[in-house]
């Protein structure tokens, strides 16, 4: 599993740094996997309502509704059909390709199971709905469908009598039953959208729209397809006649070859075994609970920053249970809360300055605490010589501190880097502990813990509270979030920063 997962990820890595470089790390498809996909349901539901405008939904003239939509107004209806067929292909695509994203990032373990687990009827749904769609077209390919699917249908006993004998000869379908079709047609994308939004509880702040230029550019991309390569039928269904050709859609209806080869009965056990890998996915192996984040009301003002955040909704604001004059308190679901310390980078009281008293925050985790954190700066500090001592602050996933150790280089690493309070950058320099502070993590596309770098870098550039302080020297400090495509981008990255502190003068310092 673990292997799959590398080789997975390092094709991701390659993947991401290619279109890095041709649209920008702005508008990466791979950034937005997730609001693309909405994007794309939305462009089918949209098409799909222009669509059922104009459709007949009789047996007898729902084909000729169809070709009168596709050929007679192309430019309104043809489009549109294409637009419906290229948009829910692409659908699939950015489904698929978002599961093998979260399952090589290894974000699909843990707490993040509701999130995995919800997806399977996502897939179900949208398979349902894109199968049901061919039906309705009423051609040769809708009545291949039709019949296989019905008959594997049939092949559970659950049905009181056989479904596929409504296509058994061109009298047997009636228009009641094409209107059930149209039904479910319908009604499936609307349970469909009920299941993103239970996809997304456990989730804070999820994107669901992809930036203005890449919804632009992908919708761009989809209007070229369809007016290139229209979305065409493949002759009137005729139930007398057994059809003898027909060009599948290969994301949809992959199974159906498999079918036409293999019992109904192994169709339904690759479906099942291939549900019950997914589902155990989450548990195999066990992911090793990381402590849970605790709140120290003595210490916690009620501001809120913990909570917004906190890249799972672990942290909610209650009322004040400790009679201090603040109107609320951070409480936190053990549940939900992974242990990513990103809600102690959050906390105003989370600041290494503090003496006299226990370095206590208002949240804090118990392994590592902040004063362990500022323990292990101190300690690492002291092991550094020469004339460009660098600090780096990493993260656990991130690049391995001992890879990076030298005289003059050493690494404190932290369960998210997003954990670290901005004060901690100002304290190592003003304390001289250190001639430079390299941060780095996971890639910025790829955080384990979703938000990690994303706040780093607001907080840096003072666009998040807690803030850098101004008076924070900005050259000497430094970012680096690598990919797995880029092995040695740190090390280039400290050497090019050593190089820098090297010609710093003192008035600069």
């Amino acid at each position: 599993m673990q292997l799959l997962r590398q080789i997975l990820r390092r094709l991701f890595a390659g993947a991401e740094a290619l279109f890095d470089w041709s649209f920008g790390p702005r508008w990466n498809p791979l950034h937005h996997l997730g609001g693309l996909g909405f994007f794309f349901y939305w462009i089918v539901l949209a098409t799909g309502v222009h669509l059922y405008i104009g459709f007949d939904t009789s047996v007898t003239d729902a084909y000729t509704s169809v070709e009168r939509l596709s050929r007679s107004a192309w430019f309104l209806g043809g489009v549109s059909r294409s637009l419906h067929r290229y948009a829910s292909d692409a659908l699939v695509i950015a489904m698929a390709t978002h599961l093998a994203r979260e399952f090589s990032l290894d974000r699909h373990r843990g707490v993040r199971w509701f999130s995995w687990l919800t997806g399977a009827p996502i897939i179900a749904f949208v398979y349902a709905s894109g199968i049901g769609g061919y039906w309705l077209v009423w051609d040769k390919l809708a009545q291949y469908i039709a019949i296989a699917s019905t008959e594997w249908l049939d092949w559970l006993p659950i049905f009181g009598e056989p479904i596929a004998r409504n296509f058994l000869a061109p009298t047997s379908l009636d228009n009641r039953f094409f209107t059930l079709l149209v039904f479910l047609h319908i009604a499936i994308p609307l349970f469909l959208l009920l299941v993103l939004w239970l996809h997304l509880q456990r989730i804070s702040r999820p994107r669901i729209n992809p930036p203005i230029g890449l919804a632009a550019g992908t919708g761009a991309a989809l209007l070229a397809l369809a007016l290139a390569f229209p979305a065409t039928s493949q002759g009137q269904a005729d139930l007398a006649v057994v059809p003898a050709t027909i060009k599948l859609d290969w994301f949809y209806l992959p199974l159906y070859p498999l079918l036409d080869r293999w019992s109904y009965g192994a169709g339904w056990a690759l479906l099942a075994v291939g549900g019950a890998v997914m589902a155990a996915l989450p548990f195999l192996p066990p992911l090793r609970r990381r402590v849970v984040a605790e709140v120290h009301l003595d210490w916690c003002n009620g501001c809120g920053r913990c909570a917004d955040d906190c890249p799972y909704a672990a942290i909610t604001m209650g009322r004040r249970s400790d009679g201090l004059p603040f109107e609320a308190e951070a409480v936190v679901d053990g549940s939900l809360c992974v242990g990513c310390g990103i809600c102690v980078g959050a906390c105003p009281t989370s600041t290494p300055f503090r003496h006299g008293v226990d370095l206590v925050t208002g949240i804090d985790l118990p392994d590592p605490s902040l004063a362990l954190l500022r323990e292990r700066t101190h300690a690492a500090a002291a092991t550094l010589q020469g004339s460009t001592r660098i600090l780096v602050f990493g993260c656990d996933r991130g690049v391995s501190g001992r890879a990076l150790a030298s005289a003059g280089v050493t690494a404190v690493s932290l369960p998210c880097v997003a954990m670290l309070p901005p004060s901690f950058i100002d304290y190592a320099l003003s304390r001289n502990l250190a001639d430079g502070v390299l941060i780095t993590g996971c890639s910025a596309s790829g955080c384990y813990n979703r938000l990690g770098v994303r706040w780093t870098e607001d907080r840096i550039a003072g666009r998040r509270d807690p803030r850098l302080r101004g008076r924070v020297p900005r050259q000497r400090l430094a970012v680096c979030w690598p990919v797995l495509s880029e092995p040695r981008r740190v090390e280039r990255e400290l050497a090019a920063f050593a190089a820098g502190l090297e010609r710093l003068s003192p008035a600069a310092a």
